[in-house]
């Protein structure tokens, strides 16, 4: 079953709600997203069938290994071009925004490039003493996420 947008953010807010509270339900789906939760049901339900999640006899939610790739995927997506976009003097919510529209259709190469690109960038900074020190933080605040990104692997 491929993936629409809808079903990643899903995705992404099982994996987010996890690591803040120890169960997730669909209620709290539906709460941290500002759904209903006939909409909720209908999408929790399509993402079941997919093989995406599951949900235990209380109504507990668990990503599948598959879910579980796709959330970290979109998760680190956002995660680095909103830290990307704040590097460039974006503001903190625009970026956020922004990064959430951008994480759903940039392909994988183009996201593997500008990840390389600002990597690469970080360690020439540290190398050559950057003057710019809201450049080197903001750079050096992607290199964090490598490390941030591994807390949210169970």
């Amino acid at each position: 079953m491929a993936l629409q947008e809808s079903g990643e953010m899903y995705l992404e807010t099982i994996l987010v709600l996890s690591k803040k509270i120890p169960q997730v339900r669909s209620v709290d789906v539906g709460d941290y997203m500002g759904y209903s939760k006939p909409s909720v049901s209908r999408a929790i339900g399509l993402l079941k069938n997919g093989g995406y999640v599951l949900m235990d006899k209380n109504g507990f939610l668990t990503l599948t290994e598959e879910g579980k790739h796709v959330a970290m995927k979109i998760y680190e997506r956002h995660t680095v071009l909103t830290k990307m976009l704040t590097g460039l003097g974006v503001s903190e919510e625009q970026a956020a925004e922004d990064a959430c529209k951008m994480e759903h259709i940039i392909s994988d190469e183009t996201f593997a490039a500008l990840k390389n690109f600002t990597a690469n960038n970080t360690i020439a900074a540290m190398k050559t003493g950057c003057r710019n020190a809201a450049l080197l933080i903001n750079l050096t605040r992607f290199k964090s996420f490598e490390k941030e990104k591994t807390n949210y692997v169970k």
